[in-house]
């Protein structure tokens, strides 16, 4: 990596549903919009809500493949590629920066799925800052992944943009399949409650039980979406200013708020 690379912010995106990625709407043109105002980095290293794994891992090949990680879409969808290239150093430095022991590499199983490429096609239409992905352990609490987004922060300080890309609120047993339905009450309770949490750096009660979270027991009733939240507020520190990039429901049920640090 470059000596005199730029300290890169931290971004989450809520990603919603897969046709974001070929929309033109609210959200997407806010993407394109945060695209244009970021430094370009050496690299992306990105927490996806889409892959769950057993154990910490990091993909390693150099050309991942574009996942298409949905059914029951238009076929405009399916024809999406997304040709970013993959970085071997990058997936090393990751394992370097977090402990070897710690961090297996994929070389060739995943790729790139749908919670990556949905968002980065629009922040970075031309595909040509690398990309690697790290794993959710399905298994680790809460509080682990908070504390990977800090082993990782200091990637940051070599051009490595880290993204979190999930939702805040992801319930798809009260979804409408009206994009622009009237959220839930509880969607937007829970949403603003982790909107005043992280603006005040307040993370502990985000890493504990939700349920016990105003609305918390709707709002996440699986981790997975989630999770990509924790490694960006644990990748952040003081000195980053909190933007709201977007904000809002879609469908009645999914956040679509997303934020970055330090930009």
């Amino acid at each position: 990596m470059k000596a005199n690379a730029p300290r890169q912010p931290v971004l989450f995106l809520g990603h919603g549903s897969p046709m974001n990625a070929i929309e033109d709407n609210g959200f997407t043109r806010a993407l394109a919009r945060l695209g244009r105002r970021l430094a370009k980095p050496e690299a992306v290293l990105c927490v996806s809500a889409h892959w769950l794994t057993k154990g910490t891992w990091v993909t390693g090949m150099a050309r991942p493949r574009t996942i298409h990680d949905f059914g029951g879409f238009p076929e405009a969808l399916y024809q999406v590629r997304y040709p970013a290239p993959g970085s071997p150093r990058v997936a090393a430095l990751v394992r370097e920066t977090v402990g070897e022991d710690a961090v297996r590499v994929d070389d060739e199983e995943w790729g790139l799925d749908h919670g990556a490429w949905s968002v980065l096609r629009h922040v970075f239409p031309n595909a040509d800052v690398p990309v690697v992905q790290l794993g959710i352990d399905f298994a680790a609490p809460a509080r682990r992944h908070f504390e990977l987004g800090e082993k990782l922060r200091p990637l940051r300080e070599k051009g490595v943009l880290i993204l979190g890309s999930g939702n805040i609120v992801h319930n798809l047993g009260r979804i409408s399949f009206d994009e622009n339905a009237a959220p839930a009450g509880w969607a937007v309770e829970f949403d603003a409650w982790v909107q005043e949490r992280a603006a005040a750096r307040d993370f502990e009660p985000l890493l504990g039980d939700l349920s016990r979270a105003p609305s918390g027991r709707l709002a996440v009733p699986t981790p997975d979406h989630y999770d990509p939240l924790l490694y960006v507020l644990g990748a952040s520190d003081a000195r980053d200013a909190l933007r709201v990039e977007c904000e809002g429901i879609q469908n009645g049920s999914i956040s679509m708020r997303s934020l970055s640090f330090g930009t």
